[in-house]
């Protein structure tokens, strides 16, 4: 990771076993430049991450924060489910589907203060969006769940949409496993995991909080090729 406009002031690992890296803005600059390159090593393990590993408990992640606690629409799709079945994966599975079904896929419908249960209702939304219903869902079953973001490589092209989210559910047996709500899919090979969290807040790949500015923007490019060994 390189940095352009800022310093680094500081590294730690988050509550979420994310590595954070703190970045102070320089005075009297008007663009910052994050630059990140590498090679990663992925496989296909059909969604499964494995044990449970970071600092906070398993119980931490059945409770939903504004971003993802149903409401009335949400709770009308969870009443099309059985319950007792709720640590299955084949009814995480059928949830998943429930939801792509009923919140089509829409660019622009929805923005990054949207909650779950007004995507719900509107019966629109994008992968941040699938992802918060999940979430929300699946807490109110009590099982455990997770935001997950990150990145999804396109095969017909070098240039990719800027991020991707997606959801982790545990399930007993199994531990972590990823749901690619949007499409429809658990992560392969072609998906890279950045940060997780409650919600979207707390994995979010870059954040920020600026005083006196008037303006700010923030422009992402990304781009991923794939290298058969």
């Amino acid at each position: 990771m390189s940095v352009e406009g800022g310093t680094r002031q500081l590294e730690y690992e988050d509550q979420n076993h994310n590595h954070i890296t703190l970045v102070s803005v320089d005075e009297g600059v008007e663009q910052v430049v994050v630059s990140c390159e590498g090679e990663v090593d992925t496989a296909d393990y059909a969604g499964v991450i494995g044990k449970h590993a970071g600092h906070l408990p398993l119980w931490a992640f059945c409770t939903n924060s504004d971003k993802t606690r149903p409401g009335r629409a949400m709770k009308a799709l969870l009443g099309e489910f059985d319950s007792s079945k709720a640590r299955d994966v084949g009814l995480l599975h059928e949830l998943s589907a429930a939801i792509r079904d009923q919140v089509g896929y829409v660019k622009g419908a929805t923005h990054a203060t949207t909650s779950a249960e007004e995507a719900m209702a509107a019966g629109s939304g994008v992968c941040q969006d699938h992802a918060h219903i999940f979430l929300g869902l699946a807490r109110e079953l009590d099982v455990p769940a997770r935001y997950v973001s990150g990145y999804l490589m396109m095969n017909d092209r070098v240039d990719q949409e800027a991020s991707h989210a997606w959801a982790e559910a545990h399930v007993e047996g199994l531990g972590w496993v990823g749901f690619d709500i949007s499409n429809g899919i658990s992560p392969d090979e072609r998906y890279v995991r950045v940060a997780t969290g409650r919600d979207y807040r707390e994995a979010a790949p870059i954040t920020g909080r600026t005083q006196g500015a008037r303006d700010s923007g923030l422009e992402v490019r990304l781009s991923v090729e794939q290298q058969q060994q």
